[in-house]
C-alpha cells in the first residue's frame, strides 16, 4: 500500500518523516475505520508526496503553500521511480493535488470514495487529511469519505493488505 500526499509539511520537516502532523494522526484513524490494525499506517504503509521539500508557508499566512507545477515536476522522477521499483496494488492519493497528479482534474465530489485503475494499479482519491480542510465539514463529503474508506475496507481484503 502506497500514499501520496501533496508535499511534506512544517512538522514532516522538522521531524524529518511523512506524515508527522496532525495529517497523519488523521491518516491513521482513516486506515483503523477501514479496518486496518492500529500502527500499520507507520508500519506497513509507504508514504510519498508530490514533491520532496517543504515549500514554505502561504503567502497570506494561513497554512502551507502548495508546490508549483514547476516544483512538482521537478520531484516527479523520484515519485515515478518509487511506483515503478515497489509496483504497489493500491495508492492513495491524497488531497486534490495528488488526485489531480494522476486523474483527470475534477471536483472531489467527483472523485472520492470512487475507484481508478491505472497502469496496473488501483488509486483510490481521499481528501486532504490535515484536518484544516472545510471540505469535511459537508455531511454530504463526510459521506463521500465514508464510502472511500468502506472501499479501502473492501480492497484491504481483496488484495490482502
Amino acid at each position: 500500500l502506497m500514499l501520496i500526499g501533496q508535499a511534506p509539511g512544517p512538522v514532516t520537516d522538522r521531524k524529518g518523516y511523512h506524515f508527522a502532523g496532525p495529517a497523519g494522526n488523521f491518516l491513521e484513524k482513516w486506515l483503523t475505520q477501514a479496518g486496518f490494525p492500529d500502527n500499520y499506517f507507520r508500519e506497513h504503509v509507504y508514504l510519498s508526496s508530490l514533491t520532496r521539500c517543504f515549500p514554505g508557508k502561504s503567502p497570506s499566512g494561513n497554512g502551507d503553500r502548495a508546490p508549483s507545477r514547476a516544483e512538482m515536476a521537478l520531484c516527479r522522477r523520484f515519485l515515478d521511480r518509487e511506483l515503478e521499483l515497489l509496483q504497489p496494488p493500491l495508492v492513495l492519493l491524497v488531497g486534490k493535488l495528488a488526485i489531480d497528479a494522476f486523474l483527470p482534474k475534477a471536483p472531489l465530489t467527483a472523485t472520492v470514495g470512487q475507484v481508478f485503475e491505472r497502469d496496473g494499479r488501483l488509486l483510490l482519491p481521499l481528501p486532504h487529511a490535515s484536518g484544516v480542510s472545510r471540505w469535511l465539514n459537508d455531511t454530504e463529503n463526510r459521506a463521500l469519505l465514508d464510502h472511500a474508506l468502506a472501499e479501502l475496507s473492501r480492497l484491504r481484503r481483496e488484495l490482502q493488505l
